[in-house]
């Protein structure tokens, strides 16, 4: 989409007046894809251009909102029906609501979801485009757990769920099978381990376990990729606002915008 260059300036934040946009244009200090610009009336899309202001790169402003919430137990992933309400059941979305303004929480998706009993994190945005880049299973975005059985971990169940075990679900008399992906376990203890993987289909590691004849009673998402839930000190329940920079950089292992 093509916008004035006056305008696109305006919305930069960094000049005080309408005044300033045009002395800048006109005294040459502004070029558009290393050609210097002086009619205010210009137009081009900045999406595909560069706009410098004497030595510094002009951006606008970030559009889409994204969130790190630390997901709290009991919660779902998904907007409430009636019939959910009724039952008295909680949503993410709930956290949100009358904390930020209608129009963006009315455009918020949960980027994948975490069951009802899983905790930790998980990024809320506005950006349908980021959502699908995470979760298609063609990208590979590894996430890591901790995670709690209710049996004691036996050399057998680990190897079999480093290797990638067998998954049967029945839903409406169809059965669907499918073998995991091989995952990474590290600081396995008894009870406990931490986990790596790098689909997410549903209930996934949970069926993994069952699988294995063992039950998780305790699964928290610790990071996805290089994005870790701790390093933003976020309590259980809340949340922070982040920017598409930190995503590019710690899940996408870059700097470009999605």
């Amino acid at each position: 989409m093509k916008i004035r260059l006056h305008q696109f300036l305006s919305k930069c934040g960094i000049f005080s007046s309408k005044n300033k946009v045009k002395e800048a244009i006109w005294e040459g200090r502004i070029t558009v894809n290393g050609t210097i610009i002086k009619n205010i009336s210009f137009e081009f899309n900045p999406n595909k251009k560069k706009v410098m202001y004497d030595e510094r790169e002009l951006s606008l402003p970030q559009t889409e909102t994204y969130f790190l919430l630390n997901k709290p137990l009991g919660y779902i992933c998904s907007r409430l029906n009636s019939q959910e309400r009724n039952l008295g059941k909680k949503s993410v979305y709930e956290l949100f609501h009358g904390k930020i303004p209608d129009s963006v929480y009315e455009s918020l998706n949960t980027v994948g979801r975490l069951d009802e009993n899983t905790t930790g994190f998980l990024i809320v945005t506005t950006d349908g485009k980021l959502v699908h880049r995470i979760t298609n299973p063609d990208n590979n975005i590894r996430k890591t757990y901790y995670i709690e059985a209710i049996k004691p971990i036996s050399e057998k169940q680990i190897a079999s769920i480093k290797n990638g075990v067998r998954i049967s679900i029945k839903d409406n008399n169809v059965i669907e099978e499918y073998i995991t992906r091989p995952t990474i376990l590290t600081d396995i203890k008894q009870y406990s381990m931490i986990l790596t993987i790098d689909e997410g289909k549903k209930r996934e590691i949970r069926r993994m376990f069952n699988s294995v004849g063992n039950e998780v009673s305790k699964l928290h998402r610790l990071s996805t990729e290089d994005m870790i839930l701790d390093n933003y000190e976020v309590e259980l329940g809340k949340y922070c606002e982040i920017g598409i920079e930190e995503i590019n950089q710690y899940i996408f292992n870059d700097t470009k915008t999605v």
